[in-house]
């Protein structure tokens, strides 16, 4: 057919770098799942590491972190059977929630809004607890465990660490 003529608009363009790029900051940050959607483009990267997995975060559209990250050099490497990263009993007999990446931890969901949870409220598995922005996406973190919050560790608008404590439940 002469003068044929698409009304289509081009598929995106798929830079390979910035692919290896993400590759590279999953490894580094210890996320075995990472899903990206733009213009009609959707990818979806998943280490070996996501085969033994634990729902730890839910997100908001673009990003999913499910399953154990990178532990520091000197902590064993977790098992199926180890508990998630999340949640720890602590040496007192208490529950730490630990942070589950690395990021800005954030008590509420706004600045105008207040926080998600406060001291001496009781929560269960699903309450949300916080976001924690990492790579300008806000990740919603749900508690993992019942109990009462006796203590918020982490300072609203400040980074937090894999691992480093963020609440103390009883």
């Amino acid at each position: 057919m002469t003068g044929f003529t698409s009304f289509k608009k081009p598929l995106p363009t798929v830079d390979i770098k910035e692919i290896r790029t993400l590759i590279d900051l999953m490894k580094k940050n210890g996320v075995a799942v990472f899903k990206m959607e733009r213009e009609g483009f959707k990818i979806t990267l998943k280490t070996s590491e996501a085969t033994v997995s634990h729902s730890v975060v839910t997100s908001q559209p673009m990003l999913a972190y499910n399953g154990p990250a990178a532990q520091p050099a000197s902590a064993p490497a977790p098992t199926a059977s180890a508990p998630a990263p999340a949640a720890a009993p602590a040496a007192s007999g208490g529950i730490e929630i630990k942070s589950p990446m690395v990021g800005t931890f954030y008590s509420s969901p706004s600045p105008d809004s207040p926080a998600f949870v406060s001291v001496g409220q009781e929560i269960t598995p699903d309450t949300v607890i916080c976001i924690i922005e990492a790579m300008k996406v806000m990740n919603e973190v749900k508690a993992e465990v019942a109990g009462t919050v006796t203590e918020i560790c982490a300072d609203n608008g400040k980074p937090v660490q894999f691992g480093q404590v963020m609440f103390r439940l009883k």
